[in-house]
């Protein structure tokens, strides 16, 4: 087994600090700050266009009444969003409907794949998700402990050392992921982060890799040491993968949520903009800006809130999404530091 390992985190398997930002703006900020940051981003651009690049904005909406045709589409498009927020939480809540027969069936795949897990344990699996895989993460180390004990005494001085490698790979690994699994809250972000930011595709793949290179070498202690690791690794797969699937649940219905309980203001602006904002209305200026000005960028923005959240949703469930497309040992994604890995 030759070549480094990539990074094990997320942090680390990108590579730029422009990359580490996008990572950190699609996946770790806050989604309804972010949907504010969006909309105040949008006020401020509308703002600095009405002032400058439509000096007489006020002749100008009584020459062409923009603003008129402007809200009655956000009006239109509100109406549109919480018909689809509506089918969104319908197709959440669908994946919850089933006979009963189905539902036996869920529980007891659920309760068959805890009894595996608790078979490799040695103890009943904890209830909730956050400790369930920090209880799998810890395991893998213990696992990856008894094989470099075992594989200690072997005279091949090479597998000893790459037994070393991947031990010490999942150490560190799980400490830094059992850190941030540890008094976590389900449905938080920080769940789903810490679990993609262990890396078992590239440690069953090394895993098996060293079955198959020394698995003449080895006596039959380790062979069953290595195996046992092989083991746990396959069950964490399933494991995040389930976990990820009743988070993007989760958050379905809180953007379902957050989104009806902003149409309501929205299309209550929007409505009455649509309705009574005339040309002669709010006559003045504020900091050397037409108060008009200042109000229909207002009520553009609003009017853009449910769209906006809407998105800053979206972008982090297909980010995510699009980095767990693959289960067990596939890596999908380049990365500089296993590009010297000589494949036999």
């Amino acid at each position: 087994m030759s070549g480094s390992s990539p990074g094990n985190t997320m942090r680390e398997r990108v590579g730029s600090r422009r990359e580490r930002i996008r990572l950190y703006v699609l996946l770790s900020a806050n989604r309804r700050w972010m949907a504010f940051v969006l909309a105040a981003g949008m006020f401020v651009t509308l703002v600095l266009l009405g002032a400058f690049a439509v000096p007489t904005f006020r002749q100008y909406m009584i020459e062409y009444a923009p603003s008129r045709y402007v809200f009655q589409a956000y009006v239109g498009a509100l109406i549109t969003g919480v018909t689809l927020v509506v089918t969104i939480g319908l197709n959440v809540l669908s994946q919850e409907f089933g006979a009963l027969g189905e539902q036996r069936n869920r529980m007891s795949g659920s309760m068959s794949f805890r009894g595996d897990v608790e078979d490799v344990f040695g103890s009943v699996s904890p209830p909730q998700p956050n400790d369930f895989l920090r209880a799998l993460v810890d395991n893998t180390t213990e696992k990856a402990d008894a094989l470099e004990e075992a594989a200690a005494g072997n005279e091949d001085e090479e597998f000893v050392e790459d037994v070393g490698q991947l031990t010490e790979d999942i150490r560190d690994n799980a400490d830094v992921v059992s850190e941030q699994l540890e008094n976590r809250q389900f449905g938080e972000y920080n769940v789903v982060k810490a679990a993609l930011d262990y890396n078992y595709s590239w440690k069953i793949s090394q895993a098996r890799r060293l079955q198959s290179q020394y698995e003449g070498d080895m006596d039959r202690e380790t062979l069953r040491k290595l195996i046992d690791l092989v083991d746990i690794l396959g069950f964490y797969g399933p494991a995040r993968e389930h976990i990820k699937t009743l988070y993007f649940q989760w958050q379905l219905v809180d953007l379902s949520r957050g989104m009806l309980y902003l149409s309501v203001p929205s299309l209550a602006i929007t409505s009455a903009l649509a309705m009574y904002l005339a040309p002669t209305s709010f006559p003045g200026t504020f900091l050397g800006i037409s108060n008009l000005v200042w109000i229909v960028s207002a009520g553009m923005a609003t009017g853009s809130l449910p769209f906006l959240f809407l998105t800053s949703y979206i972008l982090r469930i297909v980010t995510v999404t699009k980095r767990t497309l693959a289960i067990g040992p596939f890596i999908l994604r380049s990365s500089e530091s296993s590009r010297d890995i000589e494949w036999e």
